[in-house]
């Protein structure tokens, strides 16, 4: 079963730069929007599912500065990289701390950018959709950092719920601890490959404790893989 593509919004008014970033996110196995300019860039953002948005500072019609501060002003968390022309712009955006999840200064490499994306997109696992035949009986919110089990509520660490939905990306693919460590918690260095058997023990323990679903197939010298009944 192939894995969830990740959806990138790219908005940038230079029409041939915008193009050959699409072709560089295409070659690294990701969909891609444009958008070339900023007049309904927070619409557009706010109404398509997407898992990372490339957001230009200086836009025709509402700027990137604007943009990102609507997007945050609606209650979402979606990724953003801003980029602008200018190095001592970015010193000023930190400092009215935006929220926005990185910064890149022009001229960069569409080789930085992919890389750029890549390590905010390790932080927050895609999600694909997990159904069984009765219906959807796992459901996991990932901007609300919740998850449902037979209409039940799971209290999940961020940790426990992290590790959950790396594998639910994944399903059917045995994944190693090692695998599991860098998808899960790429910047966490207090976690060690033994510490996800913990946590995978906490998960069943609190999804048993509402449900007989039992997701997580144990691979014995490997690690595990994320498996629902077909009943």
């Amino acid at each position: 079963m192939t894995e969830t593509l990740r959806k990138i919004l790219v908005v940038e008014d230079e029409h041939a730069l915008a193009e050959v970033l699409r072709d560089y996110l295409l070659a690294a196995d990701m969909e891609v929007d444009l958008r070339h300019d900023g007049t309904g860039a927070v619409l557009q953002a706010l109404s398509e599912r997407y898992d990372l948005l490339v957001l230009d500072l200086m836009l025709p019609g509402t700027d990137g500065l604007s943009i990102c501060r609507e997007i945050r002003a609606a209650g979402s968390d979606l990724p953003i990289i801003m980029t602008t022309a200018r190095v001592e712009e970015i010193d000023r955006l930190l400092g009215l701390e935006l929220g926005a999840d990185d910064y890149l200064c022009k001229p960069y490499s569409p080789r930085e950018l992919v890389a750029r994306i890549k390590a905010v997109l390790r932080r927050r696992p895609a999600l694909a959709p997990t159904e069984s035949a009765q219906g959807q009986r796992l459901s996991l919110d990932l901007e609300a950092w919740r998850a449902r089990v037979d209409g039940v509520r799971l209290d999940l660490t961020r940790r426990e719920f992290s590790l959950l939905a790396t594998l639910a990306a994944r399903p059917g693919k045995v994944m190693s601890r090692d695998q599991l460590l860098d998808l899960a918690f790429p910047e966490d260095s207090e976690i060690y490959d033994r510490t996800i058997d913990s946590h995978v023990r906490n998960i069943r323990r609190k999804i048993a404790s509402v449900s007989d679903l039992d997701p997580i197939r144990s691979v014995y010298g490997v690690g595990y893989a994320f498996e629902l009944p077909d009943t």
